[in-house]
C-alpha cells in the first residue's frame, strides 16, 4: 500500500472539515485507491484547535516551517486563506519539492501564473478544485474532463451568499437588507459580506476560470464588477412579469475575437438552467467546442462541501502525483498571449432599465428621446400604478445597445427634474 503523508496549514472551518474526513473514510481510501493519506503534521496559530480535533501533541504545532521542511511530508494543504504568507508558504513547499493542495481563491487568481510555473520547473503538482464551487468538480471538468475543447462561453453562479440573497428576495419579495440577515443567521455570509454582495469574491474565481479555461491571465482590475446591493425587490418582481430571473452572473464570453470578463447582476430566461440554481448552490454553464453546451452544479458552500473538494484533490495527487506533475503541471501554466480582453464600454446588450419618474404628461417622451438620441431604442416600456406615489416606476427594455451609449443617456436622464432617482440599469443574456 502507498502511504502519503501531508501535512495541513490552516485548520479552520475547512480544515477542521478535511481531517473528519480523512479519518472517517480512512479504510474506504485504502480499498478504493491503494493509498493510506496520513496527517502527520497540523498547522494553525490557534493553540486550541488540537484540543477541539483531539489531536496528538506531536502532530499539532503552531510552526509552518515543521511542515514546509518536513522530508517526510509529499503533500502540503495550504488553507490560511489571504495572499501573504499564503503564497510564500506554497512556493516553500514547491522549493521543498511538495505537491500542494490550496482552496485560495485568491493566491491562485492573483499568484497563478507564478506558481504554475514555478511547480513546472520542480516538477511537481498544484491541485486548487476548491478555489470554485467549492466540493463541485469545475476545475477538474474544465482541465481534464474537457480537455479537447474550446471554450467559448462561461457563464458562472459561483457566489452563494449572493445567489441566496436573490432567491430569498425572489420567493418573499422581501428587501435586501432582509435577505441578508437571513443569510447571516443562516451562516450563509459573513459579518462582513462585502466580498460577497460587492461581486468581488465572484470576479477572484472568474480569474481563476479564465486562466485555466482560456488560458488568459488577467488581473481583478481588467475584470469590470457589480454587486446586487442595487437590486430591489422591485426589480425582482418585475423581472418575474417579463419571465426573467436576476443572478449574479461571472461571465466571460468570446466575442468578435475578443474576451469580455464582468460580474454583475444578471437578466436571464425563466427558462434557462441556470435560472433554477437557488440558493447557496453553484453552477457554471460553459459553452464548448465541439461538445456543445454544459452546465455543473453543485452546492458551492459549506464546511464539507469544501472540505470534500479538498480531500478529492488530496486522493488524486497521492495517487497520480509524481506520475503526471509534468504533462497536468504543463497544461494549467499554458498562456495564451493572442487572447485580448474587450473594455466594458465596447460591449453591446440588451438592458433592463426601471426609473422612479413624475407621473405626468410628456415624462415619457423626455426620457426615450434622450435614449433615441444616443442610438438607444425601445423595445418595451412599461409604467407601474402605485397609489399614492407622485413618483411611478417606469421599467423599460432595450434593444441590443452599447454600454458607453447606455450611460451616456443615464447621466442625462439622471439630472431631468423629472427624474426623483438614479435610474437602475441590468444587463440581459440571451444564453
Amino acid at each position: 500500500m502507498n502511504k502519503i503523508n501531508i501535512g495541513l496549514i490552516g485548520c479552520g472551518t475547512v480544515g477542521s472539515g478535511v481531517v473528519k474526513i480523512l479519518k472517517k473514510n480512512r479504510e474506504l481510501y485504502q480499498k478504493k485507491f491503494n493509498v493510506q493519506i496520513a496527517v502527520k503534521k497540523i498547522c494553525d496559530k490557534n493553540p486550541t484547535i488540537a484540543q477541539k480535533l483531539n489531536l496528538k501533541k506531536k502532530i499539532f504545532t503552531t510552526r509552518a516551517s515543521d511542515i514546509l521542511l518536513d522530508p517526510s511530508i509529499q503533500i502540503v494543504v495550504e488553507l490560511i486563506g489571504g495572499l501573504h504568507p499564503a503564497k510564500e508558504f506554497i512556493l516553500e513547499a514547491l522549493k521543498q519539492k511538495k505537491h500542494v493542495v490550496t482552496a485560495n481563491k485568491a493566491v491562485i487568481a492573483k499568484y497563478g501564473t507564478e506558481l504554475f510555473k514555478y511547480a513546472l520547473r520542480q516538477k511537481r503538482n498544484i491541485y486548487f478544485e476548491t478555489t470554485v464551487g467549492a466540493g463541485v468538480p469545475i476545475i477538474n471538468a474544465i482541465t481534464e474532463g474537457l480537455s479537447s475543447n474550446r471554450f467559448t462561453g462561461l457563464y458562472g453562479i459561483i457566489n452563494g451568499t449572493s445567489n441566496f440573497i436573490l432567491s430569498e428576495m425572489s420567493e418573499t419579495l422581501c428587501t435586501f437588507s432582509a435577505a441578508l440577515a437571513k443569510a447571516q443567521k443562516c451562516g450563509y455570509a459573513e459579518s462582513n459580506p462585502t466580498l460577497d454582495i460587492n461581486g468581488m469574491d465572484a470576479a477572484h474565481k472568474l480569474a481563476v476560470l479564465v486562466r485555466i479555461a482560456l488560458g488568459k491571465t488577467v488581473a481583478l482590475e481588467q475584470i469590470h464588477v457589480e454587486g446586487i446591493t442595487q437590486i430591489s425587490h422591485d426589480d425582482i418582481r418585475y423581472a418575474k412579469e417579463l419571465g426573467l430571473v436576476i443572478k449574479l452572473l461571472a461571465i466571460a464570453k468570446n466575442v468578435d475575437g475578443g474576451i469580455e470578463l464582468r460580474v454583475h447582476p444578471t437578466l436571464i430566461d425563466e427558462d434557462h438552467p441556470l435560472a433554477s440554481v437557488d440558493g447557496v448552490f453553484n453552477a457554471v454553464f460553459l459553452q464548448t467546442d465541439p461538445l456543445g453546451d454544459i452546465l455543473i452544479y453543485g452546492q458551492g458552500a459549506g464546511q464539507m462541501t469544501a472540505a470534500s473538494g479538498v480531500v478529492s484533490d488530496l486522493i488524486n495527487c497521492a495517487t497520480k502525483g509524481d506520475r503526471i506533475a509534468k504533462i497536468r503541471t504543463s497544461s494549467i501554466a499554458f498562456e495564451d498571449r493572442t487572447v485580448k480582453l474587450r473594455k466594458i464600454s465596447q460591449i453591446e446588450t440588451q438592458f433592463y432599465i426601471r426609473f422612479m419618474a413624475i407621473d405626468r404628461p410628456g415624462v415619457l417622451s423626455k426620457i426615450t428621446g434622450i435614449l433615441g438620441k444616443h442610438g438607444i431604442s425601445i423595445d418595451s416600456v412599461n409604467q407601474k400604478v402605485q397609489k399614492k406615489r407622485f413618483a411611478v416606476p417606469v421599467v423599460m427594455l432595450t434593444h441590443r445597445a452599447k454600454e458607453n451609449q447606455l450611460r451616456q443617456a443615464l447621466e442625462k436622464i439622471t439630472n431631468l427634474s423629472v427624474v426623483r432617482s438614479k435610474p437602475v440599469a441590468i444587463r440581459m443574456e440571451n444564453l
